[in-house]
């Protein structure tokens, strides 16, 4: 006698509706597109221009020594006749009054240029003080102003590139190029940056400083102030 088919077990399988499909496809594409631009986005912050001749090669503050060594680099390929350094805002000020004396770290920079074989007669300190990378752009873009100059050679760390390419076309002036590169020293890896505290701070803070750029919604950076 045969089995009512309410006795069936219920461990049958399901049938995949059409939706269904479709869904656990959305769901796919998305978890291998956001894979995708997680291990992209490393390499998406290199932006590098085609090198070309220049009036200054400048040296940006921050991750000594690659950035000094690959204005030397530069310098010594004959693409600009000077290098200029960048002078972040430090408590030096305050610590020669109490008798402490400090070395900025635009002289490391310029000890390291002179170290790969710059002239010290082609090394030049900027004069103002700068805070975060938006001042830098500001004081160099005013320092060829006044020098008469038109175009620049920028070295930085390979992730900070494409920020620095957004911030110059934003803040300097019409007639004001600069060519932005990477100092190929730095060991950012750029396929693998997650693998690294280094790097992986490296990108955070730069997508975070693009979003800043994109927005016009400025971190204003924090200033060294007297304890007084």
């Amino acid at each position: 006698m045969p089995e009512n088919d309410r006795s069936k077990p219920h461990s049958a399988k399901r049938i995949v509706t059409p939706r269904r499909a479709l869904v656990l496809c959305l769901v796919f594409a998305v978890l291998v597109g956001g894979v995708i631009v997680f291990r992209g986005v490393g390499r998406w912050l290199v932006r590098e221009d085609p090198l070309g001749r220049a009036d200054a090669v400048v040296v940006l503050s921050g991750a000594m020594p690659y950035r000094a060594e690959g204005a030397a680099d530069i310098y010594r390929e004959g693409y600009a006749p000077e290098v200029w350094i960048t002078r972040p805002e430090s408590a030096a000020g305050e610590l020669s009054a109490m008798g402490i004396q400090v070395v900025g770290e635009e002289q490391y920079s310029r000890e390291v240029l002179l170290h790969e074989g710059v002239p010290a007669g082609a090394v030049r300190i900027l004069p103002g003080e700068i805070a975060d990378t938006q001042e830098e752009v500001e004081e160099i873009s005013r320092e060829m102003r006044d020098e008469g100059k038109s175009t620049v050679i920028i070295v930085t760390s390979p992730p900070h590139t494409r920020r620095v390419h957004a911030l110059w076309v934003r803040l300097a002036g019409a007639n004001q190029k600069a060519i932005v590169r990477a100092a190929s020293e730095d060991p950012f890896d750029r396929d693998h940056w997650w693998r690294n505290t280094r790097d992986a701070y490296a990108v955070v803070r730069e997508l975070l400083g693009l979003i800043n750029v994109w927005t016009g919604l400025r971190v204003h950076p924090a200033r060294v102030t007297s304890s007084k």
